[in-house]
């Protein structure tokens, strides 16, 4: 990768590598846990919809955090406010690995707190240090993190079964964050001002007034609802239909490898399309029908994550750009962007616990899987709507 910023030579690749092994870290930490939740149940006792807490406190964590970040990095700079983000998550993942139901909780809830700085701040660096290469260098971050996060899907449930436990296995994924401190310990000292934009437009009155900002916002907060429901239960889902661990976290890192995919494909379609109607409608739809189909054919589970993955991939890729193409102002879309991260999380946050309590008073996934689906199709109205060729005038 050539690219031409202020710093160069070994520096300007010790800068590139460093910002991809974070990447690393924003998923992996987190979603890798979803294959062992079966465990973490049994041994604690927890309901299923406690279960899903732990899903949540992240989610309410990333909401929480996200707006504080950018008066963080402009009090002690980005490149340290990411090494704070690396030992937050590392803290989390060590607290999250003792002995105790209270310090699961305690160490996730942490571990959410540095992958939301981390969220908010390693794009900001991408587009100081890399104007000219944003896309380019905002797609290897965005393969390199769903890579990662599917690495350690595959990998914990076998770690589990070969003499590390569930713990020792959450344990090893502090590997990417300290590898990723090691080769990010050279930016400590630059403290280079941090192209961050301010919370403030999250005030912006006008921009929660307006019904395109609101479709926008809605399209991306259903995404994230129905992601991290699926993301979240999916390796339950199989076990309860016959898979065994191991291939429920393979199916799960398979999920999250399918959800990068879009980030190859959709922005070159992008180009060529006048609006966005019909692909927004298409990708949502590609979401309800994989629901449908872990619910009545559980056998072709490998179809129907590789459908979810690319749908809900491609629908967060589109929900991204429809903040800049329908924002009429960088004030205007820093708003909007503001509003549909708030919503969209609480969004979230309600998803899998709700969807944990609906399959203990059921005893099965079905009810979840149907309401997933006609989430989904809600989804694709609200893409007809914010794919228009048109800007928000608030």
């Amino acid at each position: 990768m050539s690219v031409s910023v202020t710093p160069t030579g070994r520096h300007t690749l010790l800068l590139i590598a460093g910002m991809l092994l974070i990447a690393t870290t924003l998923r992996v930490t987190f979603t890798g846990a979803a294959p062992l939740l079966d465990s973490i149940r049994a041994e604690y006792g927890l309901t299923t919809a406690q279960t899903g807490l732990l899903t949540t406190l992240s989610l309410l964590a990333f909401g929480l955090v996200s707006p504080l970040a950018a008066g963080i990095a402009r009090r002690v700079g980005i490149e340290r406010s990411l090494f704070a983000a690396l030992l937050l998550i590392c803290a989390g993942i060590a607290v999250r690995s003792l002995p105790s139901a209270m310090l699961l909780f305690v160490g996730t809830a942490i571990i959410g707190c540095g992958i939301a700085l981390g969220n908010v701040l390693l794009p900001g660096l991408i587009k100081r240090d890399f104007s000219q290469h944003v896309a380019r260098l905002t797609g290897a971050y965005s393969l390199t993190m769903g890579g990662a996060a599917a690495l350690g899907s595959a990998l914990v449930v076998p770690l589990a079964l070969h003499g590390f436990g569930w713990r020792g296995a959450l344990l090893m994924l502090m590997v990417f964050p300290l590898l990723a401190l090691l080769f990010w310990l050279p930016q400590w000292r630059n403290q280079q001002p941090a192209a961050v934009t301010s919370a403030r437009s999250l005030h912006d009155r006008g921009i929660w007034r307006s019904a395109l900002a609101w479709q926008v916002t809605l399209f991306l907060g259903l995404n994230s609802l129905v992601y991290y429901v699926i993301i979240g239960w999916l390796p339950a889902i199989l076990i309860s239909n016959g898979y065994s661990e191991s291939q429920a976290g393979s199916l799960h890192g398979l999920l999250q490898l399918a959800t990068a995919a879009p980030g190859l494909a959709i922005p070159l379609i992008l180009h060529k399309l006048r609006d966005q109607r019909g692909i927004a409608v298409l990708v949502s739809l590609m979401c309800a029908v994989s629901a449908v189909g872990f619910w009545l054919l559980p056998d072709q589970a490998i179809a129907w994550t590789l459908v979810f993955g690319f749908g809900s991939g491609a629908t967060m890729i589109l929900g991204l750009t429809f903040i800049g193409l329908r924002a009429s102002s960088a004030h205007q879309a820093a708003a909007l962007s503001g509003m549909a991260q708030s919503v969209g999380y609480l969004l979230a946050a309600c998803g899998p616990p709700l969807m944990g309590k609906i399959h203990d008073a059921s005893g099965d996934w079905h009810i979840p899987l149907i309401a997933v689906a006609l989430l989904a199709i809600i989804m694709a109205c609200f893409g007809a709507f914010a794919g228009r060729d048109r800007e928000i005038h608030a």
